[in-house]
């Protein structure tokens, strides 16, 4: 297994959080070119107080947000619009932690009108990106993102979400 899930809101069980990681995830990953079976990411299935608390403590935001991710290390291009470095097999294979809130989640998708299996697989997708060193904040970097991740959700069957 890839993900390693663990459920604090068990809400988390009855929306598939487990299989819905482990399919964007290993999607990611092999879209990429890594093989899943050589790496680790853990995931936290929470809810909105408990996303807060994270945001507050390592981002100085104290609200409630969709989804968190922490690197194991740094992996961010230089330039604008490159892609990152990817890890190397066979070094280390923790890749990161993802923390991701119920009622946010939940209340994002029916706002959007996406189901909330397809709002989820976005949203690990997207994390599991960062883990990898990819981000959003120069636009170049945010084209490329969006752009990686529109080609993997459509891998999955998801709609483009922007």
């Amino acid at each position: 297994m890839l993900c390693d899930v663990v459920l604090e809101d068990d809400r988390w069980q009855a929306a598939g959080l487990e299989d819905l990681a482990e399919r964007a995830g290993r999607a990611t990953l092999e879209h990429l070119g890594l093989d899943p079976e050589e790496w680790e990411i853990s995931v936290l299935g929470c809810d909105d107080t408990r996303i807060a608390a994270l945001n507050e403590g390592f981002r100085n935001k104290p609200q409630p947000t969709n989804v968190l991710s922490w690197p194991s290390e740094e992996r961010g291009a230089e330039g604008a619009g490159e892609r990152p470095d990817l890890p190397i097999p066979g070094a280390d294979p923790e890749l990161g932690d993802i923390a991701i809130a119920w009622e946010t989640c939940a209340r994002e998708a029916a706002d959007g009108g996406k189901s909330l299996a397809d709002h989820v697989t976005h949203l690990i997708v997207h994390a599991v990106l960062h883990l990898l060193g990819y981000d959003h904040v120069r636009d170049q970097d945010a084209t490329l993102m969006e752009t990686t991740e529109v080609q993997i959700l459509g891998k999955l069957g998801v709609a483009d979400p922007y």
